[in-house]
């Protein structure tokens, strides 16, 4: 029999405020590094069009965009897990995980320069070393 921890209205709001924290600090962890890449060393983060020999540089707004949405739907599966298994935490990490992993072949394949390469792949490590701890933190054990 598995018992169920109340959730009280301060900790849902606790809760929301830690996760949209975590969210946060993932964009503004990527921006920095963006920014050092770019601006500050001019590293060309260039990548090629799959099938295509077309050319695009990734930009502030690529990045902003895509933590934010990868940070998004991380805690909406977190979310969704909360409510259908015990063991969320868990499977959320695993999830995390294999998507980490899934997303380090992009840079691997599409970037168009070495450099390009190893600073998307640090993007990409960026978002996971940060969200996964904060929003792991977050879960309630039922």
């Amino acid at each position: 029999m598995s018992t169920l921890t109340a959730t009280t209205p301060a900790t849902m709001h606790r809760q929301l405020r830690h996760r949209a924290v975590a969210v946060t600090a993932t964009v503004v962890t990527t921006l920095a590094l963006w920014t050092l890449a770019v601006p500050l060393l001019e590293v060309s983060l260039t990548v090629r069009t799959p099938g295509s020999s077309t050319e695009q540089n990734v930009g502030a707004a690529a990045v902003l965009a895509t933590s934010l949405l990868v940070s998004l739907a991380g805690w909406g599966l977190l979310a969704l897990l909360e409510h259908h298994t015990p063991r969320a935490r868990t499977v959320w990490t695993g999830a995390a995980a294999t998507v980490l992993l899934v997303s380090l072949a992009g840079p691997l394949t599409a970037a168009a320069t070495s450099a390009a390469a190893a600073w998307l792949m640090l993007l990409h490590l960026s978002v996971a070393a940060v969200l996964i701890p904060l929003l792991r933190r977050t879960t309630v054990p039922r």
